[in-house]
């Protein structure tokens, strides 16, 4: 998949991998839009890039309101065009320190649920329509290894990464010889915010860079071998 003058969404924008694939998207020719609920956060995020002539715009949107979803895909879709890549990044860990399943709050979960889960049901439910239609487009959810082992604390977290990565198999199957791809990535533990929240005590030296896995995960989207509905390591990709 070629990324020049690509359309592209990627949420969770403002740090971490998600601002990491928004440089590395538009270092490729995409025109990149990033989303993220912290409108100052993100505009530092987008700055610097924008003043290196990439062609990156800021759109502060909670993907985790139902009501924001169609405003967004809009405002988007209006800045670039239509959406070729969508990449459902954002993501919360809910309540740190990560709590016990019994000491969870319904609320909690609810909450993990409407931003990991439905956040991206509802994207992707926005922009698949028009990807269908033209015959082509890719639907990236960023997943992790707690969606397929049980640790402890991470209950919320780890049951919507599971239902997303289910979720994605599904699509892909009702999509199948559209021309629409979906991919679910798992990029490791890096050194960001999220993981320092989760696991406070971990060195950040013994993590992976967001830019890094950006690159492979980059080398992963542009292979022409990766099937719609495959799980994906990005330890295991290379960048070209």
């Amino acid at each position: 998949m070629d990324m020049r003058n690509q359309a592209v969404l990627v949420t969770g924008a403002s740090r971490g991998l998600g601002r990491a694939l928004m440089e590395a998207f538009a270092r490729r020719g995409a025109r990149v839009v990033g989303v993220a609920r912290d409108a100052k956060a993100l505009d530092a995020a987008v700055a610097p890039l924008k003043a290196r002539g990439l062609a990156v715009h800021a759109l502060a949107f909670d993907v985790g309101d139902k009501q924001a979803i169609y405003p967004l895909v809009g405002a988007a879709t209006a800045l670039v065009g239509p959406l070729d890549v969508l990449v459902n990044n954002a993501s919360t860990l809910g309540p740190t320190p990560l709590p016990l399943l019994l000491d969870t709050a319904c609320e909690d979960v609810s909450q993990v649920l409407e931003v990991n889960l439905l956040g991206p049901f509802r994207l992707t439910k926005a922009v698949a329509g028009s990807m269908v239609v033209r015959g082509r487009g890719l639907i990236l959810n960023v997943t992790s290894d707690a969606a397929v082992s049980a640790y402890p604390r991470w209950g919320a977290y780890s049951v919507s990464k599971a239902a997303l990565e289910h979720l994605t198999r599904i699509w892909a199957a009702e999509f199948e010889g559209s021309g629409v791809r979906l991919l679910t990535v798992d990029p490791g533990d890096m050194d960001t915010r999220m993981h320092a929240d989760a696991i406070p005590d971990a060195d950040p030296a013994t993590l992976a860079k967001p830019e890094d896995v950006a690159a492979r995960i980059l080398a992963l989207v542009e292979a022409r071998d990766t099937a719609s509905g495959q799980r994906f390591e990005a330890a295991k990709w290379e960048a070209a």
